[in-house]
């Protein structure tokens, strides 16, 4: 006589059952669902050997990652990070010291950044590629913050007068770079972001503990620059500008915290608070993409633990944190989203499983790749099947099979809706 199927096997063929079922039913509804909210899948970037902890600072849109990685003693290097997770990063050199950091790279794969030269002082570097160590110093002493896909570098340099100055570098022959000067009241300047118009933000600044002004560098080189203004207090920073001409940064509320911003790039003081997240008071925006995606990172203040946020740029407050896109059996706590690309991708860093401070690549996978593993198939099946009618609390609940928009709790016939499109999709 058979052996008969215990009842959890029993219930778990009658989900099965009544899904496909469904399914079959469902497609038509497929094609008139709402999209879903994008969940991520996640890469550890590594480290390079004897430097254990890492940042990511920059990610073009052909999904190359630039950063750096830290020893014990907190000397860094600069790195071209392995984005298929093989950890095949590269070592990108300095200029004779120790130390150096890559911080932007364009969609022509050309890295700039810092590093130490013989002397010991910072240099803005163009990296060679290939980390065989043809580093190319562009600065008498100062830091390249970011280049464009017209090559155009920008950062900071220290004149000859021993201020710190918004600069646009040379690669030829450092005593052609252009100064961009300041705003009335601050001595010192940096430029922080080049878009692909040749608009620079960044902030002016008497030192970096009495606060920032947020900047958009006049684009005739003059020194007619715009104070972007706050949210209704003293201090704020540009940090991203894209190609639509979109600022983002923080900025200080009437309160005195400090929130994330849109801001208005005529200067006329028009910003747009982003808005907060629970349980946090200090807010950044890191980066903008060019469709208007946002991210960055939140905490209590600016000294505690951050959280990597991707922000409604609505300015409505639909916040995310974005450790809730992930899996949490992974084991990872993403701090920080330092930017994003055209097509989605988000780079940071935060801590990895086995408890070190790692970079990280988030990559948007389809709903209903509930695994994730970049398609939609028979595995991603069979957890959608096991949440089957599960709400929130009950011990089949999955989280990431409450895939319709927007989420309402529940694992039913609308986030199956979802999953029938995605089926048998790849990333």
């Amino acid at each position: 006589m058979p052996k008969s199927d215990s009842k959890s096997d029993t219930i778990q063929k009658t989900r099965y059952t009544t899904v496909l079922a469904l399914g079959a039913v469902i497609v038509v509804l497929a094609a008139t669902s709402a999209g879903a909210r994008v969940r991520y899948i996640i890469i550890d970037l590594g480290t390079v050997p004897g430097y254990p902890t890492a940042r990511a600072w920059s990610i073009n849109n052909n999904g190359q990652v630039v950063g750096h990685c830290e020893d014990v003693n907190y000397i860094s290097r600069a790195v071209l990070f392995d984005t298929s997770g093989e950890v095949n990063n590269i070592d990108l050199g300095t200029l004779g010291g120790e130390g150096a950091e890559a911080l932007s790279i364009n969609n022509n794969g050309q890295i700039v950044g810092a590093a130490l030269d013989n002397n010991d002082n910072y240099q803005a570097t163009i990296f060679d590629f290939n980390g065989t160590g043809n580093n190319i110093k562009v600065s008498k002493e100062g830091f390249a913050l970011s280049i464009n896909d017209n090559d155009q570098i920008v950062g900071v340099e220290v004149n000859s007068s021993g201020y710190e100055v918004a600069t646009i570098f040379d690669r030829h022959d450092a005593n052609n770079n252009i100064e961009l000067g300041t705003l009335d009241g601050f001595m010192n300047s940096q430029a922080y972001s080049v878009n692909n118009n040749g608009r620079i933000v960044g902030f002016a600044y008497n030192d970096l503990f009495s606060g920032l002004r947020a900047v958009l560098f006049d684009p005739n080189y003059q020194g007619n620059n715009i104070d972007l203004g706050t949210l209704g207090g003293q201090y704020s920073a540009a940090i991203s500008i894209n190609d639509n001409g979109q600022i983002v940064g923080r900025a200080e509320t009437s309160d005195g915290s400090t929130h994330a911003v849109l801001f208005d790039p005529n200067g006329t003081g028009n910003n747009v608070d982003l808005g907060t997240l629970s349980g946090c008071n200090f807010f950044v925006a890191a980066s903008i993409n060019n469709q208007g995606q946002i991210v960055g990172q939140a905490s209590i203040d600016a000294f505690s633990t951050f959280r990597a946020v991707l922000f409604d740029p609505t300015g409505c407050g639909n916040n995310i944190d974005l450790n809730g896109l992930v899996d949490p059996a992974l084991g990872w706590t993403l701090k920080t989203a330092r930017c994003v690309n055209d097509n989605g991708w988000i780079a940071g860093w935060g801590t990895n499983p086995d408890g070190y401070s790692h970079s990280f690549l988030l990559r948007p996978c389809k709903p209903g790749d509930a695994e994730p593993d970049a398609d939609v198939d028979f595995d991603d099946f069979a957890v959608f099947a096991s949440a089957w009618k599960s709400k929130d609390g009950d011990i089949n609940w999955n989280a990431c099979c409450d895939i319709s928009c927007p989420e309402d709790g529940v694992v039913d016939e609308w986030d199956l809706s979802v999953f029938c499109t995605n089926w048998l999709t790849r990333q």
